[in-house]
């Protein structure tokens, strides 16, 4: 298959590398020249259980270098995914697939606005990585799971034919007839470390170390499986311990969720798209969500204080 991969961050390096090295014309597209051109020179260097490695990865700050693709990958930021796709449509031909793996809720609806709904298939990735620097990323993918699926829950052949692809590229992947379901499982996880990690600033081993947070943790799942029960979603876990549990599975201990990595650049965060989202459906439903919004403001602050320091550094 081509792939085109919108957003060429930690998780799309990731999993750009996983489909390069099995085989699949790959296209890696960032807005970043530097990181660009650290790939196209030297190849996209790799650290995960394997060791390290460089692989050599297609790359390109413009859609127009790539061209149609049979499958555009989605993992720009939650907030960037309107403007990314509408100065990416070079990549959209007349059989292209737009399959969104970011975090959080409401970006299928956002691409069926650009690229038309029977395009757009929605998916969740459990796969983790770092950016370490220009063309270098840490990649968690061994034993981590991606679910795919049509937005009505149909199995289609399409659908089988990405999954075969990525699990041809040894990227563990599961044709889901509920990814509604599978979306709000994977918000469980988000929703039980993202927020905590970028108040605190702790990497998953410290977090997991500190009961009190743990505690917390927990009671930010709870209010979210309440909110989805209530919905009428379908999960796949009931118990708050499970997301807890699974949230750090296979990762290093010095792995940093996104949304602390995206603190630590200085750039606004996906808090609207994840915990945001279980206090917009709860309000919505009627359920209660004091600890979602406790952080959720927390890191709002968090953001305001960033954007006043980047203020008065501008102007002094």
């Amino acid at each position: 298959m081509k792939i085109a991969i919108l957003g060429a961050g930690a998780l799309g390096c990731a999993i750009g590398a996983a489909l390069t090295e099995g085989g699949h014309e790959t296209w890696l597209l960032d807005r970043s020249p530097v990181h660009v051109e650290t790939m196209r020179r030297d190849g996209l260097q790799v650290d995960d259980d394997k060791g390290t490695r460089r692989i050599g990865v297609r790359a390109a700050t413009q859609a127009s270098e790539i061209g149609a693709a049979d499958v555009v990958i989605v993992l720009v930021k939650s907030f960037h995914t309107d403007a990314a796709m509408r100065g990416a449509l070079a990549l959209i031909g007349p059989k292209t697939l737009v399959l969104s793996l970011q975090n959080g809720l409401g970006h299928e609806d956002v691409l069926a606005d650009i690229v038309g709904r029977e395009r757009v298939l929605a998916g969740k990735t459990y796969v983790g990585g770092v950016l370490r620097g220009p063309g270098h990323i840490q990649s968690g993918v061994t034993g981590k799971a991606t679910y795919i699926g049509e937005l009505d829950g149909q199995i289609t052949p399409r659908v089988r034919a990405i999954a075969d692809a990525f699990n041809a590229a040894e990227l563990m992947t599961a044709a889901s007839d509920n990814i509604v379901g599978t979306m709000w499982d994977k918000l469980l996880v988000n929703v039980a470390t993202g927020a905590i990690t970028g108040i605190t600033r702790l990497t998953y081993g410290q977090l997991y170390d500190e009961p009190l947070l743990k505690a917390t943790a927990l009671a930010a799942v709870s209010e979210a499986i309440a909110t989805a029960q209530a919905a009428g979603i379908r999960l796949s876990m009931t118990d708050p311990e499970q997301a807890w549990a699974l949230a750090a599975e296979g990762l290093s201990p010095a792995f940093k969720t996104s949304m602390l990595q995206s603190l630590e650049k200085g750039s606004v965060t996906e808090i609207d798209f994840i915990n945001g989202s279980v206090v917009r459906w709860g309000q919505r439903l009627g359920v209660p969500t004091p600890v979602n919004a406790t952080l959720v403001a927390c890191i709002k602050g968090i953001e305001r204080a960033m954007a006043d320091e980047a203020r008065k550094e501008t102007t002094a």
